[in-house]
């Protein structure tokens, strides 16, 4: 009998422990998840733009190809070598994640450029050569996981650097985690918004109330201003978060003078406001301060991508479709 009651107090024991590790793998990995909100943000905003010119039958088809793309690229490629990195070479992390944040500046500035010059994108566009549907669709689904990839690379390098250092399963488990969870967010978050208009459309014509019919038509007629307003804010929070990632990856590299002067001009402009806002001024002057950053690092880095990088990718890719 007291055999029995012993094994029964280490099974209640081990029950104890594996519920403390569930909770320490929820709270790592909302803790981690948040610091990759940038990134996230980011493929919401782009993933719908690859749906565009598709018949409504074929966007859930193609949203849910995607997120299978990117459930293998966090899961089967970047976790492995996430956990890799952690256990030998934790010093390559800061300057993967500031490779990252000079990724992210440069997709933000290049989307300003875009929108200040659009004749020249628009008439590039104009120029290629039409395709078949199936072929299309093959073309941007695989654009879309490829894009997916290194954006999914960006938030799993955020998310290892903000786990603390525990067994190689507790990380995995974390990374897993934040990885499962974020794809479900953003590819949920695409579906909405690519069959909104179509709910609106189908509620606007066939809702048997006044009501139901006028919320239709105020879904569709607010679709195109919710696209842009995701696309706006999807811009600022890449500058945002590049960098952000590139001052913090300065100061663990040894290189603090420019987060001091941030952390110091911050403080200066927070300087005599009430206590109630003095914490909110100065973080929105410090994001102020990082976006600029990632504006100016992402404008210096448009003639490096489109005359080295991009040729150099376009050859890879067509080695390894």
């Amino acid at each position: 009998m007291s055999g029995l009651l012993a094994l029964l107090d280490d099974v209640a024991g081990i029950a104890k422990v594996a519920a403390a590790s569930v909770d320490d793998v929820a709270g790592q990995a909302a803790k981690a998840g948040s610091k990759a909100a940038g990134a996230v943000i980011d493929d919401a905003a782009v993933t719908p733009k690859y749906l565009h010119g598709f018949a409504p039958a074929r966007e859930l088809p193609i949203v849910w190809r995607i997120a299978k793309g990117s459930f293998k690229n966090k899961l089967i490629y970047l976790l492995p070598v996430a956990l890799l990195l952690s256990s030998f070479a934790p010093w390559a992390i800061a300057p993967l994640l500031m490779l990252g944040g000079a990724y992210l500046c440069f997709e933000g500035a290049e989307k300003i450029a875009h929108s200040m010059f659009p004749q020249s994108h628009d008439k590039q566009e104009a120029q290629r050569e039409p395709q078949d549907p199936a072929h299309l669709e093959e073309e941007k689904a695989s654009g879309a996981i490829k894009t997916d990839f290194i954006l999914s690379a960006e938030i799993m390098t955020i998310a290892l650097s903000e786990i603390p250092h525990s067994t190689v399963w507790m990380d995995a488990a974390t990374l897993a985690v934040v990885g499962i969870g974020i794809t479900v967010v953003v590819y949920g978050s695409v579906a909405l918004i690519v069959k909104a208009d179509d709910m609106g459309l189908l509620m606007a014509e066939q809702g048997r109330f006044s009501l139901t019919r006028q919320v239709g038509r105020g879904v569709v007629k607010a679709m195109p201003g919710l696209l842009k307003l995701l696309t706006i804010v999807g811009t600022a929070a890449m500058l945002w978060v590049g960098g952000s990632i590139i001052v913090h990856g300065l100061e663990q590299m040894g290189f603090g003078w420019l987060g001091h002067q941030i952390h110091d001009l911050a403080a200066a402009l927070a300087k005599g406001i009430s206590a109630q806002l003095h914490g909110l001024v100065q973080w929105l002057s410090t994001a102020a301060m990082d976006g600029l950053l990632g504006v100016v690092l992402g404008f210096a880095l448009i003639p490096l991508a489109k005359g080295v990088i991009t040729p150099i990718w376009q050859k890879m890719v067509a080695v390894f479709p």
